[in-house]
């Protein structure tokens, strides 16, 4: 099946990319995107496995979620050296680490461009060909059986499950202050003694819930770092979290530190850099 062509136009990502200014994200600067959105399109609805990559409250369908998956799986490949040329440096692929219905790895697929050939000043040194899968002959014939394997985001497989037997530490006055702007519309204005009572007594509600259920956590991965995420129930009366908790493990010490909140947004786009979240309170 061949690769429908890409629409131009920025990726449109969400936390945790920090503001570039004059710089494009980072693919971007790698390689230029001639007609960028059907590809997207394409590879979100009739190449990977079926899966969501909008939020519940997108009006229209922009994939912003694999948006910022690619974005982030392609700096951390890059970190890796996992971004595998030919010997002339014309080809080169990368593993997306998305896998089709029958569970073919996904590469993305680029050519040098043509004004690097000519030495000519270019911003992306690469030319966008398409998303594959592993069969297409294409690949086979630039690189044979030997393809890049997926990003790793974690060394120690522990981290990606709670211990219950840790203790959890709260740093509630620095949650307050750098977070509250995420906070719920009608917690935003409230004093920060009503917010010290309501946090307070969500932290104290999901620690109790998850030393019985530890798969309450899900993995995050940023800032080089795996965490876990905890969903934090502001609303009285609403069973569905507000917040995620960010809790981390203290090196040598049997204890989480909470320092920080996202949205439920800014969450599954982190989580989902390590797998697609299977959670009943992290949903898209």
């Amino acid at each position: 099946m061949k690769n429908p062509p890409l629409i131009g136009g920025f990726l449109f990502l969400c936390y945790p990319v920090p503001m570039l200014n004059e710089h494009k994200p980072a693919l971007f600067r790698f390689s230029f995107f001639p007609t960028y959105e059907e590809n997207i399109k394409f590879l979100a609805q009739n190449l990977a496995d079926s899966e969501i990559w909008d939020f519940s409250d997108s009006v229209e369908k922009k994939f912003a979620i694999l948006k910022n998956y690619l974005e982030y799986s392609y700096r951390r490949l890059k970190e890796e050296s996992k971004i595998f040329y030919t010997k002339n440096n014309e080809f080169c692929i990368f593993n997306t680490g998305l896998v089709t219905s029958n569970q073919e790895d996904i590469f993305a697929f680029f050519e040098i461009s043509k004004s690097v050939r000519k030495d000519k000043k270019e911003l992306a040194p690469y030319y966008f060909k398409g998303f594959f899968k592993h069969s297409d002959s294409i690949l086979l014939e630039k690189f044979g059986e030997f393809l890049p394997e997926t990003a790793n985001f974690f060394e120690k497989p522990e981290l990606l499950l709670l211990n219950p037997k840790y203790k959890i530490i709260p740093d509630i006055e620095h949650i307050i202050t750098d977070n509250k702007t995420r906070f719920p519309s009608h917690l935003q204005n409230a004093d920060d003694a009503e917010l010290r009572r309501q946090l307070k007594g969500a932290i104290e509600d999901v620690t109790k819930k998850v030393r019985t259920n530890y798969k309450i956590a899900i993995p995050q991965y940023y800032d080089g770092k795996v965490q876990l995420l905890l969903p934090l129930c502001l609303t009285s009366g609403s069973p569905n979290p507000d917040l995620a908790l960010v809790i981390g493990k203290i090196s040598g010490q049997e204890i989480y530190s909470a320092k920080t909140c996202l949205t439920l947004k800014m969450a599954y786009n982190n989580a989902r850099l390590i797998v697609k979240p299977q959670s009943d309170w992290l949903r898209p």
